[in-house]
C-alpha cells in the first residue's frame, strides 16, 4: 500500500471534525442570545385605545387603572432578606440611594410587573447597557446574592408588594 493514501486516511477523520466544529461554531454565532430587556410600560390614559399600527420593538400600552399586587412569600421574612442583599444600593426603607438603586416604595415599575416577572427581573438583574437603566449602575442578578433561592426571592417580593405607595 501506498504511504501518501495512509497518510491520507489518517487525516480524514480530522478533517471532518475540523468542519464538524466549524459548522457548530458558525451556527452558534449566528444565535442571537441577547438578553432579556424589561421595558417601562406605556400607560395610556384611562378609555383611551391602543395606537391602530403596532410598531416593532415598542413597549407594551397599558390602561391606566390601579392594580393590587399582592405577592405569596412572607413579607417579613422578605423585610429581613431585604436588609442583607439588597438595601445596600435601594436603602433600608426602600426609598432608593442617590446614583446606585431606585426607589422601590413609588417605583412605577415595579408596580407593573407580575410576582412572575419581578422575579425572573430581579433574578436577570439589569445591565449598564439596558436603555431603562438610569443610574448608569448595573443591578447584579439576584441584588449579587448568587445563593438566594427563588422562595427567599418571593418573600423579598412579597416585602416590596407591602411597603409600594
Amino acid at each position: 500500500m501506498n504511504n501518501n493514501s495512509t497518510v491520507r486516511s489518517n487525516r480524514l477523520p480530522i478533517l471532518w471534525i475540523v468542519i464538524f466544529v466549524w459548522l457548530v461554531l458558525g451556527i452558534a454565532k449566528s444565535l442571537d442570545p441577547a438578553p432579556l430587556v424589561f421595558r417601562e410600560p406605556v400607560v395610556a390614559p384611562a378609555g383611551s385605545a391602543p395606537a391602530a399600527t403596532p410598531v416593532a420593538d415598542a413597549a407594551p400600552v397599558v390602561a391606566a387603572a390601579p392594580v393590587v399586587q399582592t405577592a405569596a412569600g412572607d413579607a417579613e421574612q422578605g423585610k429581613a432578606l431585604y436588609a442583607t442583599t439588597c438595601a445596600a444600593c435601594h436603602g433600608p426603607n426602600a426609598e432608593g440611594v442617590k446614583g446606585l438603586g431606585k426607589d422601590m416604595t413609588t417605583s412605577q415599575f415595579i408596580a407593573d410587573l407580575s410576582d412572575a416577572d419581578l422575579l425572573t427581573f430581579i433574578k436577570l438583574g439589569r445591565g449598564v447597557d439596558d436603555p431603562l437603566n438610569t443610574t448608569g449602575v448595573a443591578m447584579p442578578p439576584k441584588g449579587g446574592n448568587p445563593a438566594i433561592s427563588d422562595e427567599q426571592l418571593t418573600d423579598i417580593i412579597s416585602f416590596m408588594r407591602s411597603i409600594h405607595k
